[in-house]
């Protein structure tokens, strides 16, 4: 694990020291946290790239990790390197100046809310994915698909060798997904961490990433020290008026407590025909999940921060009058703001006070363009959004239009390679990703019950944050533009389906709730500060916002619920199978989320069948082939020989899911046995061996 922390840490030391090639004035944590969004993506993309040509190993780890780290050459420049000697300096030294103790003990409220952020994450993540004597477990309901699926991914880099990538779970096609979250994922297990600290590193690295990217993207956009804090709650306890339930089930409980230490269901989501939940909480459907999510999210925040502050700084007397503007309307709409509080706001802001020079300026263009150009195998939806968006604000900025150029001249290119793996996938059905259905998932129910269901008074505040024209509560006209793009993140999923499963718009959807959040946060900040009786609504509101998702996340916390993905005798026969099966062979199962295989890396004729209907991949025909080939028909053998099976797995899920021809598999060699697990060797008939093609 040191040496898997080891590269970790190289990635997010490189990516801070890039971020003063284009900022000045950021202030210390929010740098760090920058340079994390852009040093993880950096390292997976870069690592990946090499191993194509030397496989992943410690060669390719090393390179990967002495790359990350050129960003040390800008300490050869002078003013860089005073630059950031004077941010970093006491620390490195253990010195410490007077101004930064200061700092430290103002800042003592952020201190403590990153510190019960990171419990948090920390306790979540610890449920993912869990070991115990009985097995492999996942303690949140919605990764009990998922999680496999990863695992699967994870093990085909760390053990199957699988380069170029085809799909793990559908062998001989081409891997089209945005799987860089978990090659980074097999960098480290490859570098000595065991793959369930692996994933917990990770996920708590990206999550701490995401809230601190999201805080600091918050004040830049407010200025304002308290939405900062309340936009993170509001993306992480993201949910909607379920928690209606949880009254209901009180009433047949033996009390509050004991209900509250074991939650029967989530409050968010329901995965019922008729239910109307379908929104869920962003941490139990969406970042534990769907891991590419919380690896894209931060990096288009980070993608946000540089674009805000470029159009915000057009050139320093521009930039000057609209300081002195905004000072002006933040005074009058809030006159109990202190100077005190408005000194701690621009020491949070940093670059959004200061004057950038041109070089800075266009470089911070630049290196948004190279984040947005790693994204497509980071998270692809998110690419899209990104990219739709900068078109939008270049045209809403038209003033900005070289920068945008600039930014489009390096993000395009740098993308379209990943775009054309991802489009030039066999088997692919194009048709199905794109499709007429307003109203998302709202199913039977009306559209405007189904939104105040599931996000509560959220979408309500943003109307309220967007339209109000009182100088105590309006938001500046610039932001308003600025979020502009946004709102089609919300239209367009709200009219067409994006994918062959209409839920998955939630990626796009996710997208515009995130940008929201600090429209709201502020909204919320603004309607406190007022000195009337109507201040109180807004941390009524805001309970109201995350009571439902906070549930959810207690029920993982207070490991209310389990469920076994692998049993003991499946992790055996697992490493019987890495040991004896080569890297890149063909292993047939049954079709299912929780094979054994999956612990192995080897490649799959078909996973579980909704995840490739979820990428639009045709498995009927290999579907039905396999029952063929596990009931011993005539053309079983023939069936094998086609799909290059080299070894067939027989067990308890085999067993319940196909009439066996025990017959038919006596004749071939079984190379593992454990419990009620056969693993036969496929090339092997009768003392013959058949060798497999090339």
């Amino acid at each position: 694990m040191l040496a898997a922390c080891l590269l970790l840490t190289c990635a997010i030391i490189g990516g801070t020291l890039l971020t003063f090639w284009f900022d000045i004035g950021t202030p210390r944590a929010a740098r760090i946290c920058l340079g994390a969004c852009l040093g993880l993506p950096l390292l997976s993309s870069i690592g990946f790239a090499i191993s194509l040509w030397l496989g992943l190993g410690p060669a390719s780890i090393a390179i990967s990790a002495v790359i990350m780290l050129l960003p040390l050459l800008l300490l050869l420049g002078t003013d860089r390197r005073a630059r950031i000697f004077s941010l970093f300096g006491g620390y490195l030294f253990g010195r410490s100046s007077r101004g930064a103790k200061r700092t430290s003990g103002g800042n003592l409220g952020y201190i403590l809310f990153y510190v019960a952020i990171a419990i948090l994450l920390g306790l979540f993540f610890n449920r993912a994915v869990f070991e115990t004597p009985d097995g492999i477990f996942t303690g949140i309901t919605n990764n009990l698909g998922d999680m496999p699926l990863h695992l699967q991914i994870i093990n085909s880099f760390s053990q199957g060798h699988n380069f170029p990538p085809q799909d793990p779970t559908f062998a001989g096609v081409r891997f089209a997904y945005p799987f860089l979250v978990d090659f980074l994922a097999a960098m480290m297990v490859r570098a000595g961490a065991g793959i369930i600290g692996a994933i917990w590193l990770q996920n708590m690295l990206m999550g701490l990433t995401l809230v601190g990217s999201l805080h600091y993207f918050t004040l830049l956009l407010t200025r304002n020290r308290r939405a900062g804090i309340v936009a993170p709650l509001l993306v992480l306890f993201s949910g909607g008026l379920g928690w209606w339930l949880f009254f209901s089930d009180a009433g047949s409980a033996d009390g509050i407590f004991s209900l509250l230490g074991n939650l029967p269901h989530d409050y968010t989501i329901v995965n019922a025909s008729n239910s109307i939940l379908r929104w869920g909480n962003s941490l139990t459907t969406l970042f534990a999940p769907q891991r590419s999510i919380l690896f894209g999210l931060p990096l288009a925040i980070f993608v946000f921060c540089q674009w805000w502050i470029a159009v915000a700084q057009k050139d320093s007397t521009s930039n000057a009058g609209n300081l002195a503007q905004d000072k002006a309307k933040a005074s009058s709409a809030s006159p109990r703001l202190s100077r005190s509080a408005s000194k701690r706001n621009k020491a949070a802001l940093g670059t959004f006070d200061i004057t950038e020079p041109p070089s800075f300026s266009r470089n911070r263009m630049i290196i948004a363009g190279v984040a947005a150009g790693l994204l497509p195998l980071v998270h692809a939806h998110t690419f899209l959004v990104v990219m739709a968006s900068a078109v939008c604000l270049a045209v809403v900025f038209h003033s900005s239009l070289r920068k945008w150029l600039m930014f489009f001249a390096v993000a395009i290119p740098l993308s379209l390679p990943e775009v054309l793996w991802l489009a030039n996938t066999g088997g692919v059905k194009a048709s199905s990703y794109i499709g007429w259905q307003p109203g998302w998932d709202h199913g039977q129910y009306n559209i405007l019950w189904f939104w105040l269901v599931n996000t509560g008074v959220f979408i309500p505040l943003l109307i309220l944050a967007l339209l109000w024209r009182r100088s105590d509560l309006a938001l500046p006209q610039r932001l308003i533009k600025f979020y502009t793009p946004f709102i089609f993140c919300f239209i367009i999923p709200n009219l067409t389906r994006l994918a062959p499963w209409v839920w998955d718009n939630i990626k796009v959807l996710f997208v515009w709730y995130l940008a929201s959040a600090p429209l709201v946060a502020l909204f919320l900040a603004k309607l406190w500060a007022q000195k009337s009786f109507w201040r109180w609504l807004a941390p009524v509101a805001l309970a109201s916002m995350l009571f439902a998702g906070g549930l959810d996340v207690l029920r993982v916390i207070s490991a209310a619920a389990e469920y076994r993905e692998f049993d003991p005798s499946g992790i055996a026969v697992a490493k019987a199978i890495s040991t004896l099966v080569p890297p890149n062979d063909v292993v047939l199962h049954v079709p299912t989320y929780n094979t054994p295989v999956f612990l192995t890396g080897r490649r799959s004729l078909l996973g579980f069948p909704p995840w490739m209907w979820s990428r639009g991949l045709d498995y009927s025909q290999r579907d039905a082939d396999i029952q063929r080939i596990y009931s011993g028909g005539p053309d079983a053998a023939a069936l094998m020989q086609r799909y290059d099976i080299q070894y067939v797995l027989i067990g308890p899920q085999e067993l319940a899911s196909f009439n066996i021809n025990e017959q038919f598999w006596s004749q071939y060699g079984v190379r593992a046995r454990d419990g009620p697990y056969r693993l036969y060797q496929a090339n092997i008939v009768l003392g013959e061996v058949r060798t497999k093609k090339r």
